[in-house]
């Protein structure tokens, strides 16, 4: 995040992708208008485009919207992902490690809102 912050700092675009786990329409757009103010106060744009998938889904891996926004950003259209807290991802340590993992191999980079855990 570090060094996210310093490209803002420097002028340099940053975008991400808005990824939302929600039970109802209405929780989504919550997430996403919290996450828009986010992004908008950190200096960093949102794309157009965002994802999400319904409450109690399958693990993260096996998520659409997941993988959706993860091949997305990989794609070029983002710098990483944003979500509001962890447990919108997993709260597995060895998944939420691996999906770290693989984002960094990728050059990709996870933004939270909360810093629960």
């Amino acid at each position: 995040m570090t060094e996210i912050a310093a490209a803002v700092r420097r002028g340099r675009l940053v975008r991400v992708a808005p990824y939302v786990l929600a039970s109802s329409v209405e929780e989504r757009q919550a997430d996403l208008f919290l996450i828009e103010r986010y992004t908008i106060a950190a200096g960093i744009a949102l794309t157009t485009a965002s994802f999400s998938d319904p409450g109690q889904p399958p693990p993260i891996g096996e998520r659409s919207g997941w993988r959706a926004a993860r091949q997305y950003a990989e794609q070029g259209y983002a710098h990483g992902i944003v979500a509001i807290a962890r447990s919108a991802l997993t709260t597995e340590p060895a998944a939420y490690a691996a999906l770290l993992n693989d984002l960094f191999a990728h050059q990709l980079f996870l933004a939270l809102l909360s810093a629960e855990d």
